[in-house]
């Protein structure tokens, strides 16, 4: 696929889209595993129930697929830290069908996720990655985010195992330099 089609979709994931979000999980992991990155552990499925059942589990639906996935909070302690404290959504285990890889689609994520927020009084939006991956930093970075750096990680039994000790990337987007830039006609500057 080429162009980003025009129609698409977002909408909470349904109890009956479990089989598809772990076969795109191993799509996830399939990459990863290519590219020399940490690879993610296999999740739970009371996991998966869990997100779903609270409406934290979200797919973009373009010609009736599901061609991305991710999970939403509005907390995550063991990574964030103090500045979870802080109003914001934190966006988790991004994955895209492989047929729709290359068509911007954190963008749109991006796009829904700044309207989810402020809809939320949010004034963050946040995420992370494990280990050294230049290539989706500089992805993360072209999609809007800011990188704030590394920030190493002990053992928490509440976090998935990949997280246990390790360096993990942080990003963020600040929505009140969004709001200032657009009230100042700069926007395009951001995006």
């Amino acid at each position: 696929m080429d162009k980003f089609p025009s129609i698409y979709r977002i909408e909470r994931s349904i109890e009956a889209d479990t089989d598809e979000i772990f076969r795109m999980y191993g799509w996830a992991t399939s990459v990863q595993r290519l590219e020399g990155a940490v690879l993610w552990p296999e999740f739970k499925r009371g996991l998966i129930k869990k997100e779903i059942e609270e409406g934290r589990q979200w797919k973009l639906i373009i010609d009736n697929k599901i061609a991305c996935i991710w999970a939403t909070t509005f907390n995550d302690p063991f990574i964030w830290r103090e500045k979870d404290e802080d109003p914001a959504l934190y966006l988790h285990r991004i994955a895209t069908r492989p047929t729709f890889r290359g068509n911007k689609l954190v963008s749109k994520i991006v796009e829904w996720a700044v309207q989810f927020a402020e809809t939320h009084h949010k004034i963050f939006i946040r995420l992370d990655t494990v280990g050294k991956n230049e290539k989706l930093v500089a992805h993360y970075q072209n999609c809007g985010f800011t990188y704030l750096g590394l920030s190493q990680l002990g053992y928490k039994a509440q976090l998935p195992a990949h997280y246990h000790h390790a360096k993990v990337n942080l990003f963020q987007i600040d929505l009140r330099k969004r709001t200032r830039c657009r009230e100042e006609g700069m926007l395009a500057d951001l995006d």
